[in-house]
């Protein structure tokens, strides 16, 4: 009997171990991110705000959910159909950097999400943070931070 006990330890355990490394590889396949963010509107970029309002407006616009595009394998909303008409001509221009993710973030070597409401634009292109506290960390040393990001941008993903 101890003998068959121990054959099942030593069984459960290789077990467990191959099935721990199988769920562990599993989640390292999940664990890739979308190049661009959808964590606060399941599937919508940018929380579902317009990105070419920041542009247009100088503010931060919910897009109408019935004028969309779909570009990256997500939703994209806009305020008016003219701002989707300028996305779609040139949609590096106005889609945030980083995917939407948090800039500071992406500079410090990871991911958080991007918050609508916490952007800037610098040298013609749109970034987004975390929050506004964060926002401003990042403002500390712009410069920095975008090479920084630029340089951990898009291994972050992974």
């Amino acid at each position: 009997m101890h003998t068959h006990n121990r054959s099942f330890l030593i069984f459960a355990l290789l077990a467990a171990a191959f099935l721990g490394g199988s769920l562990l590889v599993a989640h390292q396949v999940q664990a890739a991110k979308s190049r661009v963010f959808t964590g606060i509107v399941k599937g919508v970029a940018v929380g579902g705000y317009d990105p070419v309002a920041y542009y247009a407006m100088g503010k931060a616009l919910k897009g109408n959910t019935e004028i969309t595009a779909e570009r990256d394998g997500v939703v994209w909303r806009f305020s008016t159909k003219e701002n989707r008409a300028a996305f779609l001509a040139d949609p590096e221009k106005f889609a945030p950097q980083y995917g939407g993710y948090c800039a500071w973030a992406v500079s410090q070597g990871y991911t958080a999400k991007g918050d609508p409401h916490a952007w800037k634009i610098v040298d013609g292109k749109l970034y987004l943070n975390y929050n506004r506290d964060v926002q401003e960390t990042w403002s500390s040393n712009i410069p920095a931070n975008i090479s920084k990001a630029d340089a951990n941008w898009p291994k972050v993903l992974n």
